[in-house]
């Protein structure tokens, strides 16, 4: 399955939407894979245990399910989720990119990639639209947490300096 949306952030048609930086999103959506715990609602706990200047390692447990993956950052453009394949999980991957079509414009572009062919996507067809709504809902609660800690200050600079 591979399937994609667009979430807006800023609408400059919209007086009554709070206006979030870019600067403000890209730290949430770093935050986010951080911190998971804090957007991820049935996620038991996350260690991180490998750290460089672009990535880090992180093992999710899901009760008696873990997974690793690793999370590639390209500051102030995209966090890259990358799971490879382990146990009965199939390599797979999730792309939350930045986009600003025009100045006053911001949206977070999420694609996702379970790595199936055709074949096996055509398979799971319903399976994968019960998926998509899932993941569309997962990402909405996303932003709508990212505006929540944006209007409490808490992905401004001097916060988290």
């Amino acid at each position: 399955m591979k399937f994609e949306h667009l979430i807006e952030i800023n609408d400059p048609l919209n007086p009554l939407m709070d206006t979030i930086t870019r600067d403000q999103l890209w730290r949430g959506l770093v935050l986010r894979a951080d911190s998971p715990k804090l957007f991820v609602p049935h996620l038991d706990e996350c260690t991180i245990d490998e750290r460089d200047a672009g990535s880090f390692r992180r093992k999710l447990r899901y009760g008696t399910l873990e997974i690793v993956d690793r999370v590639l950052l390209t500051p102030l453009q995209e966090v890259r989720y990358e799971v490879a394949a382990q146990g009965e999980i199939s390599a797979s991957s999730l792309v939350m990119s930045i986009e600003t079509p025009n100045e006053y414009a911001l949206y977070v572009r999420f694609k996702y990639d379970d790595g199936h062919d055709a074949a096996t996507d055509e398979a799971n067809k319903m399976y994968d639209e019960f998926r998509r709504s899932a993941y569309q809902e997962a990402d909405i609660d996303t932003i709508r947490v990212l505006r929540e800690l944006a209007a409490e200050g808490l992905l401004d600079a001097s916060y988290l300096n």
